[in-house]
């Protein structure tokens, strides 16, 4: 639309952004239902393990000498345990941040074209990344505690780690892929508006026959 179009009104003495906000009243208000039940359920899961990871860092896997160090410190297991934690912790923290925003926005039109969009899917992405390094620390731990210098154990144990992370990359891959898509791929496409070409009779199911057409 050209810029001149956006103070002009319709027959019905509309301009154009309030045709769109009444056109759009009852989406806007499903979709801050559906939003606000998708960022309730992720903040709590984010919380659960924000609470899990912390604790197993306090409690670390085999208990620690009297001098306080652990007693598994010099292993390489313990290493990727204490690394996946910190990562886990850190990243399910910043999910449950990005999540609290989106419940305390005021989901206005323009939280909905970009601030909620990138919200939810940094919130997911986030989500996604704090679970994998739970279940590598979790991994690890058995490694340390049950099965140590076992090699073998260790593909049974990766193996039941990777299937919590693929039903989480199966069921929400494809909303995370919409919302990429209109996050990040949708700015690109604005690039070429100015290149596009416009037809000013697209406007007179708007405007309605005006001479100004």
């Amino acid at each position: 639309m050209f810029p001149s179009y956006v103070t002009k009104k319709n027959i019905f003495e509309e301009t154009p952004e309030m045709v769109f906000t009444r056109e759009h009243e009852n989406l806007v208000q499903e979709g801050e239902k559906w939003i606000k039940a998708v960022a309730e359920s992720c903040s709590i899961t984010a919380a659960l393990i924000t609470t899990i990871v912390f604790t197993a860092a306090i409690t670390v896997p085999g208990g620690s000498s009297q001098n306080g160090v652990p007693v598994f410190n010099n292993e390489t297991a313990f290493l990727i345990f204490a690394l996946s934690d910190a990562i886990s912790l850190f990243t399910s923290i910043t999910a449950l941040l990005v999540f609290l925003s989106i419940l305390t926005s005021r989901f206005s039109e323009q939280d909905f074209l970009d601030h909620l969009p990138k919200s939810l899917f940094i919130g997911l992405c986030t989500l996604l990344v704090s679970t994998t390094a739970m279940m590598v620390a979790f991994g690890a731990t058995l490694f340390l505690v049950f099965c140590h210098q076992k090699f073998w154990v260790i593909a049974p144990i990766g193996g039941l780690a990777v299937l919590p992370i693929a039903f989480f990359i199966v069921l929400q891959f494809p909303l995370v892929l919409d919302l990429f898509r209109s996050t990040c791929i949708s700015r690109f496409g604005k690039l070429n508006l100015h290149n596009s070409k416009f037809n000013p009779n697209d406007l007179k199911f708007f405007f309605g026959k005006s001479n100004d057409l």
